[in-house]
């Protein structure tokens, strides 16, 4: 056989006519082939060209059967026309961000694959079944075919035939080699819906791409059984059924010509709004509670619904009301600086697009005014808020809609909720991250990775409780986690959880969580005190009958490495770190560690961060801590405990705590004090100057003693000394 073409044919596969492939076959697998563009010459026999040919046809006719009359009658030329020109169809491309830049697409010209943080070239006809890699996350994610459509979006940008034929070559070389079902219900999911985005480029939107008919009726039948394959081997629940779910209704949508595709329709309708409505919370939180699998689930749940409404498809009015609570979480769980924390499992990144997707969906001017920072819309209602069912809870200086820009507000979100469903929950009972003026300061470390080989597994320490800011006991994390038969698993009871007190009023909020483990038996209650827009106050009590080793844990952003002082006085611990001062008071019994950690934003890369531990050994111990973040210079911070009375007794920080803080800062100073108490003890409490029988309470005065700020109770009541009493004092 010989094979001539334009200019830039360089050699034909070497198996082009191997045993058990078609000359049509071995020429769609060609790499870099110009298809449009081959003369073939051939010194075959009559009769065997005549059996290639009739083979060739039967297997068309086969394929043709996936279609309902008329189309199971026509050519594949005509059935490509028909799908390049049929109106009626609304549905749109979904790309990823990282997936599909140019860079990245452009290897891929070349076989160069950058998947999970790391690149491989594969050789040109490469076995889709071997894993270069050793995480097996990687050959996943090379079946997903999301550069499918960044080959699809380059092509439409750019017109560059390469794109098209990549797009062929590699999708192809799948159908010919690869079992359907490979590798995992997830990833057949996560193709179908790529290859139909990619669709969307090469054949909706370019009316005059020179297509091969027969590769496109080979698409459309791989297409077909992906999806009746995937349609009985569906994952029982969770995010990877909604990626399937999906996957389902929109070959449904896009393809209604095939054949059963009013039944793909109804029954992927139907169980979408089931699905939609198990795994959010009522809070509208993903169940898995993770934060990136909660914009990962809301994705394609909103694919779903600007489907249905393009193709006049019927929605439950409930549905909606769930998916808008969701939507509601995006909104506050972003970080003023536009990206989500990375809680549980998964990475940081930005979903203000999904934002914008739910106004279009609903025209809900706070979610317009999220998407653009403050830019357009209306301000959500409520500066902080909690999510009781998912357990997130999220304290926020404000929207930009004050004093301030959008970007710079101060923010910490709080975790005091369950592992969640699944295998995706961290070991972070009671952790937040917080940041402010643009910078996230006290950061939730990431995931990394879930492979487990290697010298260090570091899927179990990106996992464990001591990758996280709460408080380690005795270096054990909060649940047991422990190796399985094959990798490690949650093996005990998680910790029990309780959130006693939160509390919003006008310029503070107040948060107050208890967590006990079955791993040991102290007892860790948090509380957070936020001075908005200023500053917050974490309380840390631990009480046990045994003595332990308790670490408190702060993990810093990458923006503190070799940037962290520790300053010792009479009246202060004080840490320093970009924009951002710790102070706790000074007692002898605690040590402060600066040590090597590390944060992932992104799957499979990690960055060194440095991680402040102060640790302490005792039976019963309490940690206060000062956060002040700051933009520019720095405020002068000290903090000091005040022992706290109860008639002649002195209380324990579990009963009641008081401190003093002093911040001087853009040249003014201040003299704040704060108080806590359980409020199922009502009881009058003397500490400095004051008397004082409510649950919570934070003064400000000047140097010279006037108060100029009090946070209170409505009904409690506060007497300073050479000042008299208030009742009833501003909140």
């Amino acid at each position: 056989m010989a094979v001539t073409r334009s200019a830039g044919f360089l050699t034909t596969r070497k198996r082009l006519c191997s045993s058990g492939s078609s000359l049509h076959r071995a020429l769609k697998t060609t790499r870099g082939m110009e298809l449009m563009n081959i003369t073939l010459t051939s010194t075959m026999p009559r009769e065997r060209r005549a059996v290639i040919s009739e083979s060739e046809r039967c297997d068309s006719k086969r394929k043709l059967n996936i279609f309902r009359r008329p189309y199971c009658d026509w050519t594949p030329d005509a059935i490509l026309t028909h799908y390049k020109s049929r109106t009626g169809i609304r549905y749109f491309p979904v790309l990823d961000r990282e997936q599909t830049t140019r860079s990245v697409i452009d290897n891929i010209l070349f076989n160069r694959f950058e998947l999970t943080g790391e690149s491989h070239q594969l050789p040109p006809d490469f076995d889709w079944t071997v894993n270069p890699s050793q995480d097996l996350e990687w050959l996943i994610m090379l079946h997903k075919f999301y550069y499918a459509v960044g080959l699809g979006a380059a092509y439409h940008e750019t017109g560059d035939q390469r794109y098209v034929e990549k797009w062929i070559e590699l999708t192809s070389s799948w159908i010919d080699t690869v079992p359907i079902g490979f590798p995992s219900g997830d990833a057949v999911g996560r193709r179908i819906q790529n290859w139909i985005f990619a669709h969307y480029y090469f054949v909706t939107l370019d009316e005059t791409s020179r297509l091969p008919a027969d590769f496109y009726l080979s698409f459309l039948d791989s297409i077909y059984h992906q999806v009746n394959h995937l349609r009985g081997h569906l994952t029982p629940a969770r995010n990877h059924r909604t990626i399937e779910l999906y996957a389902i209704f929109l070959a449904a949508v896009v393809f209604p010509e095939l054949q059963g595709a009013d039944a793909w329709l109804a029954f992927a309708r139907e169980e979408l709004v089931k699905n939609i409505h198990t795994d959010l919370l009522a809070d509208g939180v993903h169940c898995e509670l993770s934060t990136d699998y909660h914009h990962v689930v809301l994705k394609n749940i909103l694919g779903v619904r600007r489907l249905a409404l393009l193709n006049d498809i019927a929605i439950p009015e409930e549905t909606d009301v769930l998916i808008r609570k969701g939507l509601e979480f995006a909104a506050y769980v972003h970080k003023p600086d536009g990206l989500i924390p990375s809680l549980s499992d998964g990475d940081t990144g930005s979903a203000l697009d999904l934002l914008a997707d739910g106004y279009d969906l609903y025209q809900d001017e706070a979610l317009l005014y999220v998407a653009s920072r403050g830019r357009r819309g209306t301000p959500p209602a409520c500066r902080s808020k909690g999510f009781p069912d998912g357990g997130y809870h999220i304290l926020r200086s404000g929207w930009g809609n004050g004093s301030e820009p959008f970007e710079d507000e101060r923010y910490l979100v709080f975790d005091c909720g369950p592992l969640g469903r699944g295998n995706h929950g961290h070991l972070d009972l009671l952790s937040f991250e917080m940041a402010a003026y643009g910078q996230s300061l006290v950061v939730d470390p990431g995931r990394y990775v879930y492979d487990e080989s290697g010298g260090t597994n570091w899927r179990v320490l990106f996992r464990g409780t001591g990758y996280h800011n709460t408080v380690q006991v005795d270096k054990k994390n909060q649940t047991r986690y422990a190796l399985g038969k094959n990798s490690f698993k949650i093996q005990g009871p998680e910790p029990d959880r309780e959130l006693k007190e939160q509390i919003t009023g006008a310029n503070y909020d107040y948060l107050r969580g208890v967590a006990r483990s079955d791993e040991y038996d102290a007892v860790h209650e948090r509380r957070i005190f936020f001075f908005a827009p200023e500053y917050w106050i974490v309380s840390d009590i631990m009480r046990a009958e045994e003595t332990h080793d308790y670490d408190l844990l702060f993990h810093l952003s990458g923006l503190a490495s070799d940037n962290v002082s520790v300053t010792r006085s009479e009246k202060a611990l004080v840490v320093d770190s970009p924009h951002l001062v710790m102070a706790q008071p000074t007692d002898p019994e605690v040590q402060v560690f600066v040590e090597d950690g590390f944060v992932s934003h992104t799957y499979g890369v990690k960055h060194p961060a440095p991680v402040l531990r102060f640790a302490r050994r005792a039976a019963d111990a309490s940690f206060h801590t000062v956060l002040y973040p700051f933009k520019a210079t720095r405020p002068q911070i000290t903090v000091e405990a005040m022992p706290v009375w109860h008639g002649a007794r002195q209380c324990l920080p579990s009963e009641a705590l008081a401190l003093s803080v002093a911040v001087t800062r853009d040249g003014q100073r201040f003299q704040d004090y704060y108080f806590s108490a359980d409020p199922k003890q009502r009881r009058d409490y003397r500490f400095g100057p004051f008397t004082y029988n409510g649950s919570l309470l934070f003064i400000r005065d000047t140097p010279a003693g006037r108060t100029v700020d009090i946070r209170t109770e409505p009904t409690a009541e506060l007497t300073i000394r050479g000042a008299g009493a208030l009742v009833g004092s501003k909140t």
